[in-house]
């Protein structure tokens, strides 16, 4: 970032920091200023300032600052919880171009009296425009090598990394490693998340250490794979149809024994929606839901204030309808913004557990027991409906296939720790599996 722009449109009172729950009501502003700043509408953020707010600066003033602001730092992606202390909730706001801190006070009639943007405490600004190290390296591990895949698409071109074992002899398996939900690149981190995992480059690499080949890649209109679409474009079937074309350029390689496809969380049903029909040996589930996606979100829902649950519900039943709402609260922008409202409708309407009762190959599933977004209730529920998949319950795992405890803050802290090895027991269960396979 070549210049830094700070943005002090209210006196703050001087006060102390402490990390606290954030209260409700900030969570619906700080909601609503994102919004309204990546929407264009500065003058609907001024609505939402208190007379203190007002008093100091003009709605002109304030709307030539917040276009300097975007066009140096571009949209905001993601504001993260970090203190609450005398009126004064503190984020770290990621913005396309880096990450400042971003400080907001309100009165009681939840009207903002103080904005206050400045540098990250652990941060220079040549460090906010840097991406996270690790989402952008590869295995170093001298005994494998990794090359370039590319699938071609009627809206752009899906980019992966094959991994393969020098000492390859012969044929041997290769996996399809199939992402989870959100922005998530192929090693299983995202900027726009805050999410630095480095899972499934972990994944490749034990893999690829026990002489099976691997290929991750991109999402669709993630990292490397660009592509024409527009957010609002985007609908399921298109991450399966992704997963295929990879399938069918695999099945015409001639260095593969047989395919093996592994979808991670949200991966999970893309990866059972994309074995249907196709050239693959084996299927396993990595943390895969065991509901519907409303039925999980619903359930999510159930965290927050009731008037969101309720705004929630209204959606829902609209787009079980076929219907979009424009019209959307703050608080629900970041799951069901307007444009992906049809992304949703077209993933609620798929039940994992039907779908996974079709499949005709061998089936594995695998959970982990300290997983905050998917329980091994739902690991039970495809169990049941493929009677004759293998199961495997790992104590101590959580989402990212890390070691974690049950504690919610210990276990998210691994999200941000690439360093951190996959759970011990993992590898060697995926290993059997595969290798089990005619």
């Amino acid at each position: 970032m070549k210049k830094t722009i700070f943005v002090l449109l209210a006196v703050f009172s001087t006060f102390k920091t402490f990390a606290q729950t954030e209260p409700a009501n900030y969570t619906t502003a700080i909601n609503r200023f994102k919004q309204f700043y990546n929407s264009d509408q500065p003058d609907s953020i001024y609505k939402t300032f208190g007379s203190e707010m007002t008093s100091a600066l003009s709605q002109d003033q304030f709307k030539t600052t917040t276009k300097q602001l975007k066009g140096q730092l571009g949209n905001l992606q993601q504001t993260t919880f970090t203190s609450y202390a005398q009126s004064v909730a503190v984020y770290k706001a990621t913005f396309q171009n880096g990450a400042l801190g971003l400080s907001i006070s309100l009165n009681k009639e939840n009207k903002i009296t103080g904005l206050l943007l400045r540098p990250l405490p652990s941060e220079t600004p040549a460090a906010t425009t840097a991406a996270p190290a690790a989402a952008s390296t590869g295995i170093n591990d001298p005994s494998l090598v990794e090359s370039p895949i590319v699938l071609k698409t009627l809206s752009g071109s899906i980019h992966g990394t094959l991994t393969m074992p020098k000492s390859a002899l012969g044929k041997i398996p290769v996996v399809l490693i199939i992402a989870g939900s959100g922005p998530t690149d192929r090693n299983g981190n995202s900027s726009k998340m805050d999410l630095n995992t480095n899972a499934y480059k972990l994944l490749a690499e034990g893999l690829g250490k026990k002489g099976i080949a691997s290929v991750r890649y991109d999402k669709r209109m993630i990292g490397e794979s660009e592509t024409s679409n527009k957010e609002a474009d985007l609908r399921f079937d298109d991450y399966v149809d992704d997963a295929v074309g990879i399938i069918n350029k695999l099945s015409e390689d001639e260095r593969f024994s047989k395919i093996i496809i592994m979808g991670h969380s949200e991966g999970s049903l893309v990866g059972m929606l994309a074995a249907r029909d196709q050239p693959v040996k084996g299927y396993i589930s990595l943390e895969g839901a065991g509901d519907q996606a409303d039925k999980i979100v619903t359930q999510q829902m159930k965290s927050k204030p009731q008037f969101v649950q309720d705004d929630f519900k209204a959606l829902l039943d609209s787009m079980k309808k076929g219907k979009t709402i424009d019209n959307v609260d703050p608080a629900l922008w970041s799951i069901a913004r307007p444009s992906i409202q049809r992304y949703l409708m077209s993933w609620f309407r798929y039940n994992p557990a039907r779908i996974i009762k079709v499949l005709k190959m061998p089936v594995l599933i695998i959970q982990g027991t300290t997983d905050l977004q998917v329980t091994t209730a739902d690991a039970d529920k495809l169990k049941k409906a493929k009677s004759d998949a293998t199961l495997i319950i790992i104590p101590g795992m959580n989402h990212i296939l890390k070691e974690a405890p049950a504690d919610r803050d210990q276990n998210l802290a691994t999200y941000n720790k690439p360093e951190l090895p996959l759970k011990a027991e993992l590898m060697p269960d995926l290993v059997k599996f595969i290798n089990g396979l005619n």
